[in-house]
């Protein structure tokens, strides 16, 4: 298992158009992968499913754990890392 906590800094948060980059990316791995949103409100997700990433309603500023278990899984947290890092070129 590999995971990594990473920060939302764009500005409208996980919403619609970035959840659908943060889904698709996702799904090219082999890997389960789950998302965590970290602080109070706990709620944790299918990291392929745009569904469960809105509903969890990830702001600018909170934190997100990207957790993977499989054969990529170190290259697939380290890639949507790296995307939400980005800010999703917003």
């Amino acid at each position: 298992m590999h995971r990594k906590e990473v920060k939302i800094i764009n500005d409208a948060g996980l919403h619609a158009r970035p959840a659908a980059e943060f889904c698709r990316t996702a799904s090219q791995f082999n890997s389960e992968i789950l998302i965590k949103k970290m602080g109070g409100d706990e709620r944790h997700g299918n990291a392929k499913s745009v569904i469960s990433v809105v509903t969890m309603r990830v702001e600018k500023g909170m934190n997100l754990l990207i957790t993977a278990e499989g054969n990529d899984e170190m290259i697939a947290v380290e890639t949507l890392a790296a995307l939400v890092n980005s800010g999703f070129g917003e």
